[in-house]
């Protein structure tokens, strides 16, 4: 996440647009306890610019942490 996004503590979610506070540049931000991969956290800075609030970051990590059904070619 950019420097940018980390001073704005009154952010929009680049993900939904919603309002949210991000607390990271206090040093305490709720996401900090959420357990992302480092392939997770590299995917989510391609996708966006910026802090995602903490209801996409969970929506995100538990789309990436569940299993995929099977493809079906047929």
């Amino acid at each position: 996440m950019s420097d940018e996004a980390r001073t704005d503590v009154n952010s929009r979610c680049p993900r939904c647009g919603g309002g949210f506070h991000c607390g990271a540049a206090g040093a305490r931000c709720d996401c900090f306890d959420l357990k992302l991969s480092d392939a997770q956290r590299q995917q989510l800075s391609r996708d966006y610019s910026g802090c995602l609030c903490l209801n996409c970051l969970r929506e995100l990590q538990q789309q990436t942490l569940a299993p995929r059904a099977p493809v079906h070619r047929g």
